[in-house]
This record gives structure tokens, sequence and C-alpha cells, in this order.
């Protein structure tokens, strides 16, 4: 017996590279039920990732100013431009062969695409980070994905996506695509969201305020009280202090100096290993740390069930006193 293939029967004989999430949308109902949803403008410039053999491209073409399509595999590139080449929409679509988190994305007023699940996260952030605004992105996702990002405070799929979505973006869900609308079919169902960038987008160091999510999503059920006076919190809070007490010291007016990121792990370790002997100033720090809790009804609060305000304040709360993370 040979190996199995990671590619299944494609369209026009060449293969479909599942390790590249490559599905097919091939039924014309749910196309049409998403362009719909899309509430697209004939004025329109429209950045579709992912556009495969172009059943959802052709139809874009038909409704607006321009598409300008980003595909990273050579050979749907080639199926896509043959699709077009001889129709006079051809003017208005921009095919670029490209990987899109590698590039440097273009001008657009509306995302359309339909997203591998091991790019979901950095697409969408890269996206919301993306100057000047665009209006929305609606974009297919694995459901459980989508779920996650719409999952509201007491939700078992609630975590730092959910809180991160919410702070950058209003995100709704549009509709749920059975797995048997793709060819090859994938193993779960899909989901199509709108994701509409908060402008302006809200205040503050978002490596920080991600930093802070980090430390409390690593053990979401635990109380605030249990996950701060670890090891790996105490000491980078301590040594932001101590950087920022040394720049307001020089009165200098830089910004305080990113510290790196605390791991995912380094959290977790305090709980499986025996945490290390507490110099007098991290105890100092603990100490500190918990009474600034207690005073702020905190300390019993779970990541969740907090709200985006609820963390709003958390860090509020920790930078008022002095205390950054990151």
């Amino acid at each position: 017996m040979g190996k199995k293939s990671t590619a299944a029967s494609g369209h026009r004989g060449f293969e479909f590279k599942k390790e590249r999430g490559q599905h097919i949308l091939k039924n014309p109902l749910v196309v049409n039920s998403i362009l719909e949803k899309a509430a697209l403008k004939p004025t329109d410039i429209v950045l579709e990732i992912g556009p495969g053999t172009g059943n959802m491209t052709v139809k874009l073409l038909q409704l607006v100013k321009k598409v300008i399509a980003v595909e990273i595999d050579p050979r749907m590139t080639v199926e896509l431009y043959r699709r077009v080449q001889f129709s006079p929409l051809k003017e208005r679509l921009e095919l670029i062969q490209a990987d899109i988190l590698k590039m440097e994305l273009p001008y657009f007023d509306v995302c359309v695409a339909n997203i591998p699940y091991q790019i979901s996260s950095p697409l969408i952030f890269k996206l919301l980070a993306h100057r000047p605004f665009h209006r929305y992105s609606v974009l297919m996702l694995q459901r459980e994905f989508a779920m996650r990002l719409i999952a509201q405070p007491g939700s078992e799929l609630y975590c730092r996506l959910s809180v991160n979505a919410k702070a950058l973006a209003r995100v709704s869900h549009l509709m749920k695509v059975s797995r048997n609308s793709f060819r090859p079919p994938p193993k779960v169902d899909s989901s199509v969201v709108r994701i509409e960038p908060r402008n302006p987008p809200p205040p503050g160091n978002f490596l920080e305020w991600d930093g802070l999510l980090r430390i409390c999503f690593q053990r979401k059920n635990k109380t605030l009280g249990s996950i701060m006076k670890q090891h790996a919190v105490l000491s980078l809070l301590s040594s932001n202090e101590k950087q920022l007490q040394m720049l307001q010291s020089l009165e200098n007016v830089m910004q305080l100096t990113p510290r790196m990121m605390i791991d995912e792990e380094d959290v977790s370790k305090d709980d499986e290993e025996k945490q290390e002997d507490e110099t007098e100033e991290l105890k100092e720090m603990k100490e500190k740390i918990m009474k600034l809790l207690e005073q702020n009804n905190f300390s019993s609060c779970r990541a969740s069930k907090m709200s985006l305000d609820d963390f709003r304040r958390l860090l509020k709360t920790f930078n008022e006193a002095g205390l950054h993370f990151c």
C-alpha cells in the first residue's frame, strides 16, 4: 500500500491540497446568499482572499467596480484567469498570486474570503490592523472558530480571541454552511461572519491589552487572585514597574520599553512545578496586587465570565497603580 494522499480529486485534473485548507465552495445557492448578505455597492473595491477556481469571483465582478483576488496557489490563479480571459468583466479583475499574510494589503472597501483554519486568526487581525479602514469583512470560517469569535462570557467557547474580537470590531454571525457545500468536503461545517472594524479603534497599547488577556485566559476558570500571584506574573509586573520608575526618574518621555510577553507556558508552569523562592521584592509585589484586586472586587473574578468592560476596568486598575503588562 502506498502513502495516503493529503490531496483530493479536484477541478480540471488538478488536486486540492488539504494541508492548505483548499475546499472549493461549489454550492451556487450559498454563493448567492453570501453575496446578498455582503450588501456590496457598485462602487466598491473588493478584496477576495483565496478565490480558488473563481465561483465567487465571477459573480463579484458583476456587482462591483473592482475585485482584487489574492491566491497563493499558481494552479488556481491560472484556472481563474482562464475563466475570465474572454469576458468584458476581465478589466475589473486584478489577480495576484501571493501569500496574503506576507504581502502588503492594497486599498479595499470590503473583504470577502473563504479562510483556511490555520491562518484564520492572523489574517483577521491583519485585516483589522489595516489602514485606511475598510467597511467590513465577510468571511467563511471553520464553524467552531467562528463561534469562538462571537462567544459571550460564560460560554464554553469564550476565550482571549472572543474578547479581542469584541475590542477591535463588531462581529455578527450571518449563516451556517454545510460541509457538503464544498469540494472536497471538509470534516466540519463552516460559518459566515461579518467583521466591522471599530473606527476609531480602542485607545491604549494593544500589546499590553493582549498581554493581560494572555495571563487571564491561560487558566480562564481560575480566579484572578490565584492567577496574579504566580511567579511569572509577579516577575513581569515587578520588572516593568522598575523600568517605568527608572524612566520617570530620568524624566524620559519615551514609552515604556516593551518586555518580552509572558509565554503562555510560563503561567502554566507555576501550576505544575514548585514555585521559585520569592524575593522580598516579589513578596511586596504579591501583597500590592492582592490588595489591589480585593479593593476593586476582582479577586474572585474568573476570565471565563468577565465582559469586555470588566477587562478594560481591570487593566485601568493596574495601570493607575503603576503596573503594566508589557
